[in-house]
């Protein structure tokens, strides 16, 4: 079983499609009753006083179970009471229950109106309960040929899983599932599912009240129903069970068949409607719509998903799958490519490739290319001949030859390695599915296809044997390949539009496409490694580790496992008992905020032993990647993103290099690693200094701050002077400490909780800084008041460029959704700025070296940092041209200042 947090999906038990009708039977009570606990009821609620948590909670999970489990048939099954027939046997069956909360009453009959408004069956019969009816209706399903899906939290459903009918349980409020097949059954209770209920009568359920026999755990209870084969010869051998446990189970054999009676699920409740009735219906928009506004569920993701799901969608614009856009494919044979090139490759050709990257090399596979009207052709570039492959590299590097890709960077970098230039890209599907919508998740290509084109990229059938020159599964894999060239030709032409509606069609050929160029060099040309030195410091650390583990047990009194939360819980709150931190479902938290609050709280060592184990053990494993990703040859090529950060900010992954530290003795000491390649003469770094205070003085246009940055002070001894009424000279260390945290948590939307916490201060103090600092910089004030009013009303925020960010949130009635989105949108316009000037800066220096003709190169992008490599004799034209174009990148009213510094390896280097 394969468990994906967050989004409720589970392939790996899947299976492959099928034509069977899928029946998904939904347990309402226990779903709801779960949301209901899952989202706090105080962030859930209309103005009218009615708690929504449970309907939010309900609804979200369907929507979400509908995408992942596309059933063709769905219904919902409800408890009426809690009087059924197994109360009537059993008085104190669910007896041990606790009263209704308040806030959960109503919940269920308006998620009956959701359910009405979507045309969804719901069933409730008198004197059965919800799992009876769910029985019922999975027995006709099966029976009848349906696969049938059932989710509910409840365990006594396990009994009903077969080959033909798999149990979602919620594993975590609703938003994790996990596939209950046979085998899973099997594997996790020991017992095939037909058997789980004779265990379960034995081992007894505290949530229903049914009482176990003492000493008879789920172990013991399938050992002694596997040695007699079945519940049944168990009762009639019960004198045979020895010990203690035979004893209990004889005196409790009576509660146990009891048990059994009661845990065994009715198949045959009489019902208004068999499976075949089931069949979904398109919803009534308009009545849906009414309850969500009703209910004052604003969030336009959470709207979405639910109208996504609707099947009336599918009847009004049919979703045809990928296979079924006309493409006359071509496999190129030898002397084809060119020809084919003369007469379609003027035109807007879709290119896609299957390549492989790997430790800073790589190669291409397999490419395709189609046009509008469906001509499309596929080859091995190791198969062209002589004269193809110069009219391939030809039509690649024509600028006038318009292309559409997706993800342009990993052609750019791939392409290189065949010595192939890319030129002429009009479109870059990925980043333009980053500029409209830079919030979300996935930028694949299948996934972006089915939403903005409304088709599946599927594998296409296999051939005829003998139809082309390629084997059935060859060709299969070509029109795959093909069809996935027209699907990118028609996402570019789907996105040129969109582009425009947000105004981001500049910033993708101006920037985001020039800037993918610029990187895949970089990541072509790598940084050096000192493997030598890496190693000593995995092993320093190492050692590190092994000592604090020896003084962490000594300072415990015994050995533990120190990676274990449960046994440093019972270390530090049992037997030390030291004060207690915060309560979780776990246990009471053992996280760096609690150990360091421990540490001040108690003279004990061992939250300080903690904190080093931790850090030692953060910096062995950041060496250990670090070596781990040192190519043949000697050098680190990481990999930037472009479309993770919804800032604009670039991440680097394989390694992250933004994860070595900067600010400590050990990390500047890992960057000594990184050293001056073979052939140049050293790094030189240069950075940004303060450069999202600088744009939030710009954007604001507060003169204080202005002059702050103009006065030729060091800005926060300035700054500090201003707001706490003192000399410059009168500012010490800690007002100094408090001003900066404060500036750049404004930068970055801190609320006056979150600062706080990073100065270790009660939060009326930081709200009274926070005041004071509003009081001299009025400005920033209203600056930060301003534009989350007009993020509010437009939707999104904007860079001093341009860059969006949509944050449908802002009007969310969820407040901590809402407050969350207010903190994007102070920090996004700073952020986002900051990120676009960074790359700008990248872009003119590198133009700049090339008109220089110079042999210098940039390596690395690190936050507001960029790494160059610089050849000999070139170092004082390379330092004066990188402050000069650095300087210049935009023009801000608190000039940019550039800071620059030269050295054998990446720390030296550092200023």
């Amino acid at each position: 079983m394969s468990v994906v947090r967050g989004r409720i999906a589970f392939v790996a038990e899947n299976g492959p499609k099928t034509t069977r009708p899928r029946l998904m039977l939904l347990d309402g009570h226990s779903l709801a009753y779960r949301a209901f606990f899952a989202l706090p009821a105080e962030n859930f609620s209309t103005t009218t006083g009615q708690t929504t948590n449970a309907i939010y909670g309900f609804a979200s999970m369907l929507a979400n179970t509908l995408r992942d489990e596309t059933p063709t048939h769905l219904a919902v099954a409800f408890d009426v009471s809690r009087k059924t027939w197994r109360s009537a046997e059993f008085a104190e069956y669910k007896a041990n229950r606790s009263k209704t909360p308040d806030d959960f009453k109503g919940q269920v009959e308006l998620i009956g109106e959701l359910l009405d408004a979507m045309h969804v069956r719901r069933f409730a019969v008198d004197g059965f309960e919800a799992d009876d009816v769910i029985a019922t209706l999975a027995t006709q399903a099966e029976a009848e040929g349906f696969e049938v899906l059932i989710v509910t939290g409840d365990r006594d459903s396990f009994q009903l899983v077969s080959d033909h009918v798999t149990v979602l349980y919620p594993m975590r409020g609703v938003s994790e599932l996990a596939r209950m097949t046979p085998s899973y059954v099997e594997e996790k209770y020991g017992v095939p599912p037909g058997i789980y209920p004779d265990v379960a009568a034995i081992r007894g359920d505290s949530s229903d009240n049914l009482p176990g026999v003492p000493g008879f755990g789920e172990k013991t209870a399938v050992k002694w129903i596997s040695k007699f084969g079945s519940f049944d010869a168990l009762l009639e051998n019960a004198d045979k069970i020895t010990g203690k446990g035979g004893e209990n189970f004889r005196a409790h054999i009576d509660s146990v068949r009891l048990n059994r009676r009661l845990t065994e699920l009715v198949r045959d409740v009489e019902l208004n409607a068999r499976p075949d009735e089931l069949t979904r219906q398109p919803y009534d928009r308009e009545a849906l719509n009414v309850v969500l506004d009703a209910l004052e569920f604003r969030h336009q993701n959470f709207r979405d998903r639910l109208m996504a799901a609707d099947p009336g969608v599918a009847e009004a614009e049919p979703a045809a799958p990928e296979a079924g856009v006309e493409v006359d494919g071509t496999v190129i044979g030898d002397g084809e490519l060119a020809g084919w090139l003369a007469e379609h490759g003027a035109q807007p050709l879709g290119l896609a490739t299957v390549d492989t990257w790997k430790l800073g090399t790589g190669s291409v596979a397999e490419v395709a290319l189609a046009a509008a009207g469906g001509p499309a052709a596929w080859f091995d570039p190791a198969q062209l001949d002589e004269g193809d492959e110069r009219a391939f590299a030809a039509w690649l590097a024509d600028p006038d030859k318009p292309k559409t890709v997706h993800d342009a960077k990993g052609l750019f970098r791939v392409f290189g390695e065949h010595g192939w230039s890319l030129a002429g890209i009009g479109m870059d599907t990925a980043l333009a599915a980053y500029l409209v919508q830079p919030g979300r998740r996935s930028f694949a290509l299948d996934a972006l296809t089915v939403e903005f084109l409304g088709r599946e990229l599927e594998p296409a059938a296999a051939a005829d044997d003998g139809q082309l020159a390629l084997g059935a599964d060859e060709q299969a894999e070509a029109d795959a390949l093909m069809r996935k060239a027209r699907a990118v030709l028609d996402l570019g032409e789907a996105f040129g539009t969109r582009l425009d509606e947000v105004g981001a069609a500049e910033l993708l050929h101006d920037m985001e496409l020039p800037v993918s160029a610029l990187l895949a060099r970089m990541e072509r040309a790598g940084i050096a490694a000192d493997r030598e030195h890496l190693q000593a410091m995995e092993q320093q650390f190492a050692g590190a580790v092994q000592q604090a583990v020896k003084e962490a047990h000594d300072a415990a009194g015994r050995e533990f496992n120190l990676g274990s939360p449960k046994q440093l819980q019972e270390v530090l709150f049992g037997e030390l008992n030291l004060p207690k931190t915060k309560k979780t479902k776990t246990g009471y938290t053992t996280d760096a905020d609690a150990l360091a609050w421990l540490a001040a709280q108690t003279t004990n060592e061992l939250p300080v032993i903690m904190l080093r184990h931790r850090e030692q053990s953060k910096l062995r494993s950041t060496v250990e990647g670090l070596i781990k990703t040192i190519a043949p040859d000697g050098r680190v090529h990481t990999t930037f993103s472009q479309t993770v950060a919804a800032t604009g900010r670039l991440s680097s992954t394989d390694p992250n290099l933004q994860n070595v530290p900067v600010r400590t003795d050990e990390g500047r000491a890992i960057r000594r690693g990184f050293v001056v390649g073979e052939g140049y003469e050293s790094l030189l770094t240069a950075d940004y200094s303060q450069i999202e205070l600088r744009v939030m003085a710009h954007l604001s246009e507060d003169e204080g701050l202005l002059e702050a940055f103009t006065s030729g002070e060091d800005l926060h001894d300035t700054v500090a002077s201003q707001v706490f009424g003192v000399e410059r000279s009168g500012v010490d260390a800690e007002m100094r400490r408090k001003i900066k945290a404060m500036s750049y948590g404004l930068a970055y939307g801190l609320s006056a909780f979150g600062l706080s916490g990073q100065l270790n201060i009660e939060a009326a103090e930081a709200r009274k800084l926070m005041d004071q600092y509003f009081e001299r910089f009025g400005g920033v004030r209203d600056y930060l008041r301003r534009v989350v009013d007009e993020a509010r009303a437009t939707g999104y925020t904007e860079t001093i460029l341009g860059r969006r960010r949509y944050l449908p949130d802002l009007t969310s009635d969820n407040r901590q959704r809402r407050e969350m989105a207010e903190r994007m949108a102070l920090n996004a316009p700073i952020q986002g700025t900051a990120a676009d000037i960074v790359k700008i800066a990248m872009l003119r220096v590198d133009e700049a070296l090339r008109a220089a003709e110079l042999r210098s190169r940039l390596l690395l992008q690190v936050h507001d940092e960029i790494v160059l490599e610089l050849v000999p004799g070139e170092r004082e034209q390379v330092e004066e041209l990188v402050r000069r174009e650095m300087a210049g990148a935009v023009q801000l009213r608190a000039p940019l200042d550039v800071s620059v510094g030269v050295g054998p390896d990446w720390e030296s280097a550092a200023h």
